[in-house]
């Protein structure tokens, strides 16, 4: 395990309390990241490619201020767990959110974890774009819990667990969890198809994501989504220059003038 400065860390996520393996210290902190790294993949939209190595993830997250995405989020946050004192394992995940019903098995392309803590695992999440948990959760299948922004259960599947989250329409599938554990490489060969296979989602589409305290505020191409807590969702249709204001002032990325293509094909992108 990679040494990790847990100081740069916890001052990018605005984290001031004990340094200890305690379940108190990972709730404060999975509900402190999603809040303060934004979920996005605009690498991929430049051909860029996605490091996953620690001190690409740690340059990019955390000293320049970037977000990413499952596999950089996930691999930071259990370097920080581990250094901290919990037993961490990582999974693989086949994502089903927003996939229409009868669409074929995706590949495994999803990091989510399992962190010990008290005596209890807790499933943990904090690289899962709009509806990110925001609270660990624990394995306790068929349970509702509720956290800030949304309500969520593990269902039993075949060799592990499916997870849902409630939202106006009912309860949707976000994926379905794999309970053998990955060692590194099975993430970099994900990672790899996912940032560079003509047929990956992050390939096509101008994507981010944010999950606050005050809101859950989500970018898909040119449309802007607000969902307040305890309010009602409201959606926005920028223009260019909107999108590069959101992306700086909503989402805090640094954004560069090699993006502005990119912003651009998005305005013009026909509606999902």
């Amino acid at each position: 395990m990679d040494a990790m400065d847990l100081d740069a860390y916890f001052a990018r996520i605005g984290y001031t309390g004990p340094r200890d393996a305690s379940l108190a210290t990972l709730r404060a902190l999975h509900a402190l990241h999603p809040a303060a790294i934004p979920f996005e993949a605009i690498d991929c939209l430049l051909d860029r490619g996605i490091d996953i190595s620690p001190t690409a993830v740690d340059a990019k997250l955390i000293h320049g201020r970037r977000g990413g995405y499952c596999f950089e989020h996930n691999s930071l946050f259990t370097r920080v767990l581990t250094t901290l004192g919990f037993e961490v394992e990582g999974y693989a995940a086949r994502v089903r959110w927003n996939a229409p019903s009868g669409t074929p098995a995706q590949p495994r392309t999803h990091h989510v974890l399992k962190v010990g803590a008290e005596g209890q695992d807790w499933f943990v999440d904090v690289g899962f774009g709009g509806c990110v948990l925001t609270a660990p959760l624990r394995f306790a299948p068929g349970e509702v819990q509720v956290t800030d922004h949304d309500s969520y259960r593990l269902l039993p599947i075949e060799g592990g667990v499916s997870l849902e989250v409630r939202r106006e329409m009912g309860w949707v599938p976000a994926y379905d969890v794999s309970l053998s554990p990955c060692v590194p490489r099975d993430y970099e060969m994900a990672n790899w198809f996912t940032s560079t296979h003509p047929t990956s989602h992050f390939r096509a589409n101008l994507l981010c994501a944010l999950t606050t305290p005050e809101a859950r505020y989500g970018l898909l191409f040119n449309r802007f989504t607000t969902r307040p807590l305890g309010g009602e969702p409201t959606r926005e249709i920028l223009d260019a220059d909107g999108v590069e204001r959101v992306l700086r002032e909503t989402f805090g990325l640094p954004v560069e003038p090699a993006w502005r293509p990119i912003i651009e094909r998005a305005v013009n992108a026909p509606a999902p």
